[in-house]
């Protein structure tokens, strides 16, 4: 008894830590097409998605040269915020959108942005707060319905982040970013297998990117399919791409080998 205890609660520790992780990112990616996370950045010739660390941080200082000239601008503000977190500059994106709001106060795509600065940052209620003040009843806003489910998970709130998911989908079915956040919410809940059935449907979606992939790698990798994992890790990126994407997948799933242990003991137990 005490065996499985043990184990259950190691279980427990890790899906958490690796699902809350993703779910940060799935926050980040339920912009819109415009927006910056999921898009080009003006000033850039290439997505955010795909630059390496020095072109991020070469990104980050040129927009935060333009951002400077004009700290009022929206679009410049989400910009910068957005590649900020990108380079882990958390409280810097959110000091940044903290700005842009002050200034565009009735901007709905600000408020959007100001919220999820606030959940990277970790200020998740008041982050939930930001984004329902966004949210208006008589326009709803898929993306902000999603954006709204990813920080209840965060909170704990399963059951309603799966209701916003699917207030989500109604408003924009098969959306891919909201099929990968709600199956990323039946991983907190370790629930893999109706999290991949989600994760799948999210990837086969046209418009789906490489982090939608990397949930489902993550999910089938938790499963023991871990040369399965890695394939759909590796899936239509760059060589150097798909080396990162692996790196870190293997940092999620071995962390001291407990995964692996986790495996083996399941195979061995009728519990």
């Amino acid at each position: 008894m005490a065996i499985s205890r043990t184990r259950s609660s190691l279980r427990s520790a890790l899906l958490r830590g690796a699902a809350l992780l993703a779910i940060t990112v799935a926050v980040a990616s339920c912009a819109s097409k415009n927006n910056p996370t999921t898009g080009s950045i003006p000033t850039t010739s290439k997505p955010i998605g795909a630059m390496n660390a020095t072109e991020l941080r070469g990104a980050a200082d040129s927009i935060g040269k333009a951002y400077e000239k004009n700290p009022r601008d929206p679009q410049t503000g989400m910009n910068y915020a957005s590649v900020l977190r990108m380079n882990g500059r958390n409280d810097q994106a959110l000091a940044v959108m903290q700005q842009v709001a002050i200034s565009n106060p009735d901007n709905r795509e600000v408020l959007a942005a100001y919220g999820k600065a606030q959940a990277a940052a970790g200020q998740l209620q008041q982050a939930l707060d930001t984004i329902l003040r966004a949210q208006t009843p008589d326009r709803p806003d898929w993306k902000l319905k999603s954006a709204e489910g990813a920080i209840l998970d965060q909170l704990g709130r399963s059951g309603e982040a799966r209701q916003r998911y699917r207030e989500a989908l109604d408003l924009r079915p098969n959306e891919p970013s909201v099929l990968s956040n709600l199956g990323m919410s039946y991983l907190l809940t370790r629930d893999l297998k109706t999290a991949e059935t989600y994760l799948r449907s999210a990837a086969g979606q046209p418009g789906a990117d490489s982090s939608v992939r990397q949930n489902l790698a993550l999910t089938v990798g938790l499963q023991g399919r871990f040369q399965e994992a890695e394939t759909i890790a590796r899936q239509e990126l760059t060589a150097a791409q798909a080396e990162a994407n692996v790196t870190y997948l293997r940092s999620m799933l071995t962390q001291q080998n407990a995964w692996k242990k986790l495996a083996a003991d399941d195979s061995g137990s009728t519990n």
